[in-house]
Formats: structure tokens, C-alpha cells, sequence
């Protein structure tokens, strides 16, 4: 039993691992599986990771980073796909895997579910609302084209606008179907956006996205997010013609209008030359009748009023003479009034006095003043002069001088203060006494005066 163990090569757990590896991967290559994907996980790195499921079983994918960014579809929980790609295994956790390299959806019943999220998605975010569509205009300058730049598609679209009304188109090829379509697409409508509004390259007034009939699958490009949202974004309006009248895609909604096939909208974006040249000849015919009437009433409504004017030359004439009356009455009246006017003059001249006259008799009132002013004055210096005298009497009689002059004196404290009693000279230390002829001071003890 032992020598039987020894005849089994002893491998290392990596070595073991590696070598599972090797075969699973040498026996499928290359495989296509089909199932519903669950738990759904992108990385920070940007790989993605999930698992592929049946009724019976479930098997662990890996999607790197730089396929999971070309693959056609969005991989999302419980979609049904079918992935392609290699068998190998995950060695640190002896785990069998898939590396996927394309991943489509499993029929068409899961594609409709995928897009009918997706419209509503979008449509709740407001980008299918009427409010935000634009009018198309009446006669572009230049019409934009995304399409395929082989194919009839183009050539019918050319041929129509050339038949309707001549205009300039600017064609940008894209594809339209397959890896890369959508991206294509998306970015020729932000590339007719950047376009410069003056210019010999200046942006298209109007944009027609469209390519003709195909699979369901073909016209998947147009169902694609990154699509519908540069249609939604678009500063220049848009027509969607995809597929057949029967066909709808996402960009149908988003779009400011539909053309049930690329030749419609060729239609909707021109409009017949013939029936342009009709309505401007109807125009014409209609501005030319208006023109007529209008005249017609003016003239009848100038009969009208020549007829209640009467003959200019009588009417000239009339008021020629009025003018002439008004001149003579204005001639007697201004007449009257200088006459009247003078005779003012005369009146007022005769009451005024002459300069000189004036002269002389205010030379007299201003002598007559001066002599009463003179006279007034000296009777008032005299009687001035007899009331000084009299008020200088009264003064000498009242003054205390003429009382010292009869023997009196006059007695005061060393203050200056007048002291009338006898009582209040004993209080005093000394007195000052005032004669006519001096001052005397007095020192006063008890009774005793002592000079």
C-alpha cells in the first residue's frame, strides 16, 4: 500500500492549483454561456464582478475593466445574457471562473425589458417632455446629416432635398451599428453643437439622425443611453429617422420630431419648392388685391371729403377777402389808439414840472429849513444853558461843604464809613474829621479824645 502511495507524484497546493488552472483553460478555450446575472458589482478599479446563475447552478464571471467599457449592453441585476469569454480559475480560493470578453443579451424578450426600464427611467428624468421639443424651422440654410456616409440611406436624403428646395447639407459619417455606434453618434451631435454660428463651416440649422431599416439588435445604437441624452442636450433641433415607419427607438422620444423613414425627415426638414414658389405667388396675388382695395377706399373717401370742401378756388378766394377786412379794421383801429395815446402824452406832459422849476423850489425849502433850524437851536442852547445854572445853585446849597463852611465837621471811622452818634464814635479807635479847610484825625479812649 505504501509502495503504491509512492508511485503518486507529490504536488504543492499552488502547484496543484496552477495545474487545474492550465486544463480548465486548455479544455475551454473559448465558450459562449447563457444565464441571469446576479450580484452586480464594479469595483473602485473598475472591473467588474458577478455571478451568472440557472435553476441549477450559478457560475463566478469577471469582466476587466477595458472590456466592461466596449461591451454592446449595461450589465444589470436579473438580466438574462449570454457572455463569451475563457474558463480558468481563481487559485487563492480554488475557485473556477469566467473572464468575460463579450456579453449580449439572451433574446429578445430581455431586450424589451432592458429598454422598457430605460424609457421610463429617462422619461421620468423629463427628457421625453412635450415643453422642451423645439419647432423645426420652416426653410434651413444648412442641414446637418449623422448617418452612415455609404448606403442609399444618404443618397435618398440627398436626392429628396435636392428634388424639395436645393439647401447646403453637412454630412457626418458615423456607423450605426455595432460596438462603438453609439459613442459615434453621441459625440457627432455635440460636434454639430460646437460648430461656430458665422463662418464658411458655421453649425446646421437643424439635425437629422438616421440610418435605414435593420434587426432589432441592429438598432440598438439608438436605444443607447449615452444617444438619447446628446439628443435631449442638443442646442439644435432634431429629427430622428430610424429604421422603418414601424420601427421605435429611444431617440424617437427625445427628439424634437419623428420621421417614420429618413426620407420624411428629409421631407419634414424642406419644404417643396413648388408649393414655396405657390404660396409666394399666393402671397403676392393676396398683397396686390389688399393694395387695390386700400386704394379704391382712399379715393372714395377723398371724393368724399372734396365734396364737402367745395371749390378751392371759392374757398381761396373767400378768405383772401376776409383778410383784406381784418387788414382795414386793424389799419382804423391801431389808427385810433395813437391817437388816443398822444393825446395821453399831452395831458401828462402838461401837468409835469420842468427840472429846473423843481430845482429852485427845493433850493427854497431847504433855505427856509436851515433859518428854522438855526432859531430852533439857539432857543435850546439858551434854555439849556439857564437849566445848568440853576441845577449848579441847587448843588452848592446842598452841598456838605457849604454846612462845614458854618462851623460844622464831618466825622468818619478809619473805613470812611459817616458816623452820626456819639455811641458809635466811642467804639471807634480813631476818628477822621473833616473841616472846610482840612482833615483831622482823632484817637478816641473812653471818653477822651486824644489828637
Amino acid at each position: 500500500m505504501s509502495d503504491a502511495r509512492s508511485n503518486i507524484p507529490e504536488l504543492s497546493v499552488s502547484e496543484l492549483a496552477f495545474s487545474l488552472k492550465r486544463t480548465l483553460e486548455d479544455s475551454y478555450g473559448r465558450v459562449r454561456v447563457r444565464g441571469e446575472l446576479s450580484k452586480v458589482k464594479i469595483h473602485s478599479s473598475g472591473h467588474l464582478y458577478s455571478d451568472l446563475k440557472d435553476m441549477d447552478a450559478k457560475l463566478n464571471i469577471v469582466c476587466w475593466r477595458g472590456t466592461l467599457g466596449r461591451l454592446a449592453i449595461k450589465p444589470e441585476e436579473g438580466l438574462e445574457v449570454i457572455c463569451t469569454g475563457k474558463i480558468t480559475t481563481y487559485p487563492a480560493s480554488s475557485n473556477y471562473q469566467m473572464v468575460v470578453e463579450h456579453m449580449e443579451l439572451a433574446g429578445v424578450g430581455a431586450l424589451l425589458k432592458q429598454l422598457e426600464e430605460r424609457k421610463k427611467r429617462l422619461a421620468a428624468e423629463g427628457l421625453f417632455d412635450e415643453s422642451r421639443k423645439r419647432p423645426i424651422p420652416y426653410l434651413p440654410e444648412i442641414i446637418g446629416i449623422i448617418t452612415s456616409p455609404t448606403g442609399a440611406v444618404i443618397r435618398d436624403m440627398l436626392h429628396r432635398i435636392e428634388d424639395r428646395c436645393p439647401r447646403r447639407v453637412l454630412l457626418w459619417p458615423v456607423k450605426v451599428q455595432g460596438d462603438g455606434a453609439a459613442e459615434e453618434i453621441a459625440a457627432a451631435l455635440v460636434g454639430f453643437g460646437n460648430l461656430p454660428e458665422t463662418g464658411s463651416l458655421r453649425r446646421p440649422d437643424v439635425i437629422i439622425v438616421a440610418r435605414g431599416g435593420g434587426s432589432f439588435e441592429d438598432l440598438m445604437p439608438f436605444n443607447e443611453e449615452i444617444v438619447v441624452r446628446a439628443v435631449a442636450r442638443s442646442t439644435i433641433p432634431v429629427i430622428s429617422a430610424v429604421g422603418h415607419e414601424t420601427d421605435t427607438t429611444l431617440i424617437d422620444y427625445a427628439s424634437d420630431r419623428r420621421a417614420p423613414t429618413p426620407t420624411a425627415a428629409a421631407e419634414f426638414a424642406v419644404p417643396e419648392s413648388l408649393a414655396l414658389l405657390g404660396t409666394l405667388d399666393d402671397f403676392g396675388s393676396r398683397a396686390l388685391s389688399a393694395l387695390r382695395q386700400s386704394l379704391v377706399r382712399a379715393k372714395d373717401k377723398t371724393m368724399q371729403v372734396a365734396a364737402r370742401l367745395g371749390d378751392p378756388q371759392r374757398l381761396l378766394e373767400l378768405k383772401t377777402q376776409q383778410l383784406d377786412h381784418a387788414v382795414l379794421r386793424l389799419s382804423g383801429v391801431l389808427g385810433q389808439r395813437t391817437a388816443r395815446g398822444r393825446e395821453m402824452v399831452l395831458r401828462l406832459a402838461g401837468r409835469l414840472v420842468s427840472p429846473q422849476q423843481r430845482v429852485l423850489a427845493l433850493h427854497k425849502d431847504i433855505q427856509y429849513l436851515d433859518q428854522r433850524l438855526g432859531l430852533g437851536f439857539a432857543k435850546a442852547l439858551e434854555r439849556w444853558q439857564q437849566e445848568l445854572s440853576a441845577t449848579t445853585k441847587l448843588l452848592d446849597v446842598l452841598s456838605f461843604k457849604a454846612t462845614l463852611a458854618r462851623g460844622f465837621a464831618l466825622v468818619r471811622n478809619k473805613d470812611g464809613h459817616v458816623v452820626a452818634r456819639a455811641s458809635e464814635a466811642r467804639s471807634e479807635k480813631a476818628l477822621t474829621l473833616t473841616f472846610q479847610d482840612g482833615e483831622l484825625t482823632s484817637y478816641v479812649d473812653g471818653d477822651v479824645q486824644i489828637p
